[in-house]
């Protein structure tokens, strides 16, 4: 049948069905496989699972300690001495590490330039905000974002310091801070 204007070609799927035969023969074929693909496959899964859990089995039946000491028992030897392992007493308890509550970058000159203030927080308290940049914390001077971090860490948590801060305005100020404990 001819294309003309009156006459527009079909939309793709409005196809005239042809008289003989199924439309499209090879998708039965496909869902076929598909599903022999999938029963397969479930099978080959259950089967490696049931064989890692045999083959684990296997393994601590061979190599246990049951095992081993009658080895060395048949060679003659006596089997060496468990490890000693610490007491969690005996571990020292690890010191706290102090935190102003900020989130900084590198200032595009000198010093530490504050983005955030966690609410609460010393630093809220100490009068911080964002757009602050650090420029001393107690006797260390802060060139960046990594030294105000290392400074901070120096300190015990609850000592008073002094930090020099220069606002986005231009101004400086010198404001007290007591550093809190990291939880």
């Amino acid at each position: 049948m001819e294309q003309t204007a009156l006459r527009p070609k079909p939309l793709p799927g409005q196809e005239p069905t042809p008289a003989v035969g199924p439309r499209r023969p090879h998708a039965a074929r496909r869902r076929g496989r598909r599903l022999t693909t999938l029963l397969l496959g479930g099978c080959l899964a259950t089967v490696l699972v049931l064989c890692g859990i045999g083959v684990g089995a296997v393994g601590t039946a061979l190599v246990g300690t049951p095992a081993l000491a009658g080895l060395y028992q048949r060679v003659g030897l006596t089997p060496p001495a468990p490890a000693q392992v610490p007491a969690a007493a005996a571990l020292p308890a690890p010191s706290p590490r102090a935190t102003l509550g900020l989130e900084v970058v590198d200032a595009a000159k000198a010093g530490a330039e504050i983005v955030a203030v966690h609410d609460p927080g010393p630093g809220r308290t100490a009068g911080l905000r964002r757009g602050d940049i650090v420029l001393t914390f107690g006797p260390h001077r802060v060139d960046s974002a990594t030294d105000l971090a290392h400074a901070v860490d120096r300190t015990t948590p609850g000592t008073r310091t002094t930090l020099t801060v220069r606002h986005p305005s231009g101004g400086y100020r010198q404001l007290t801070v007591v550093p809190g404990v990291v939880t």
